[in-house]
């Protein structure tokens, strides 16, 4: 497989298979995974950088263990649709994800993810501490949902 187009991920899944969520950062990298039905994202974890491979290896283990078939990564591009140096790094670790294992990954916009969870988790009154230790969960969640949103009205259109 290799980097694909949002609306040609689901027939690259096998049926029931799963998508894992990712919002990555310099420190961490926030994972969500939705449903086998492709309809809902759930907030999964944090995974604390350390070294690529062995980052790696812990998402590949949960994409076993979970039935994953794809990976939604955030797209980190600027607030006027430019892509900048994130953008080049994201890219970089999407093809050496490939590189390790042959799955269908796809990106996904994430302007305003992390200031749409923040606002969220302010309202719920969530503690600074608990904001910080969801915050990139939560946001990969948001990206993941966002994906599925899309794929969800694809399917709408195509099917009138």
């Amino acid at each position: 497989m290799a980097i694909c187009k949002l609306n040609d991920m689901p027939t690259a899944l096998s049926s029931g298979q799963r998508l894992l969520g990712l919002d990555v950062g310099k420190k961490t990298i926030g994972l969500a995974i939705s449903d086998a039905a492709l309809v809902v994202a759930s907030p999964l974890k944090i995974l604390w950088r350390k070294k690529f491979t062995a980052d790696a290896e812990t998402m590949f283990s949960l994409c076993d263990a979970e039935g994953v078939g794809g990976l939604i990564i955030g797209w980190p591009v600027n607030m006027d649709g430019s892509e900048g140096p994130r953008c080049d790094a994201t890219r970089d670790l999407a093809h050496a994800l490939l590189r390790m294992r042959d799955l269908p990954i796809a990106f996904q916009d994430e302007r305003l993810s992390t200031q749409a969870v923040e606002s969220a988790m302010l309202s719920a009154d969530m503690t600074r501490q608990r904001r910080a230790e969801r915050r990139d969960a939560l946001a990969a969640g948001w990206i993941l949902q966002s994906a599925l949103d899309r794929l969800d009205a694809m399917r709408a259109t195509t099917e009138l």
